[in-house]
């Protein structure tokens, strides 16, 4: 088992935030760290603060040295693909080759009306985001892309510098839709990210990726499965890290490979021993 956190940019400072990174670097316990891609916040005060996702990884990919970073996840109908590409090119040489590419459809219907932003109906949006991983993946790993696509078009495009790791940053897709979704986690993916209620959720979406896998003559085992496991702001640290443990070792045996630990609202860097120490007890 193989484990990860995850801190909210919302109601947050971003000095809490870069020390909480600054010191999961420091537990190897953690190979890796995420944020989310919105631009309001997800609980309370929806205008309360939010810092935005991929400046602060930027900034994030400085101030850390060995955790790998990603969001979780960017949402495709923010950006144009080739401005997410060169995006994900940047960060992962800023990074020293340790982006992890966080990809989805996107949802978020208030943010969409605030910013007047189109948000398609569900088929035409799996459309545009089958399209712009494809202009994605061609642009981090082509030196010169042309797609000829319904929404995303290019004419001899160039992504330059290229990212570090190649053939391109892995690619995360978030989802657990049985059909758009994990077709093209099957296709595109080195890792599937899906918030489930639990093992009894997880087990035949994964049956499901196994199947899409076989579709496309594909060994499942290339794909790194992860799930989040909430550090439950609302009880004592130390019960909360003991019902997360124990959400944690039901799913090691469904044969999860990666536990993204969600930390509480503004967490600051204190939560971090207790909660690497009570993993390290579960390897």
């Amino acid at each position: 088992m193989r484990f990860a956190i995850k801190t909210r940019p919302e109601h947050t400072t971003w000095e809490r935030m870069r020390d909480v990174w600054v010191a999961a670097d420091e537990f190897e316990i953690f190979e890796s760290a995420w944020n989310w891609d919105h631009f309001y916040p997800l609980s309370g005060d929806t205008a309360g603060s939010n810092l935005e996702g991929w400046t602060t990884l930027a900034a994030l990919a400085q101030a850390t040295r060995r955790i790998r970073i990603g969001c979780q996840v960017l949402g495709m109908i923010y950006r144009h693909p080739a401005v997410t590409a060169n995006m994900a090119a940047t960060v992962d040489q800023i990074s020293g080759g340790r982006l992890e590419l966080g990809l989805g459809a996107g949802w978020n219907q208030q943010e969409c009306d605030a910013y007047g932003i189109d948000l398609p109906p569900l088929k035409e949006r799996f459309d545009r985001f089958d399209e712009g991983v494809e202009a994605i993946v061609g642009l981090l790993t082509q030196p010169v892309t042309n797609l000829d696509g319904r929404y995303v078009k290019l004419t001899a495009a160039h992504c330059e510098p290229k990212a570090i790791q190649r053939p391109h940053p892995p690619i995360t897709i978030g989802g657990k839709g049985p059909n758009r979704t994990l077709r093209a986690v099957a296709r595109w993916a080195q890792q599937w990210n899906v918030i489930v209620s639990g093992v009894e959720e997880w087990q035949p979406l994964k049956e499901t990726l196994v199947a899409r896998c076989a579709e496309i003559d594909r060994d499942p085992a290339e794909i790194t499965c992860s799930t989040n496991v909430r550090i439950n702001p609302d009880e004592p640290l130390e019960r909360a890290i003991e019902l997360a443990a124990g959400e944690v070792r039901a799913y090691a045996a469904a044969g999860l490979d990666l536990i993204v630990i969600n930390l509480p609202l503004d967490a600051d860097p204190d939560v971090l021993p207790p909660i690497a120490e009570a993993l390290a007890e579960l390897t």
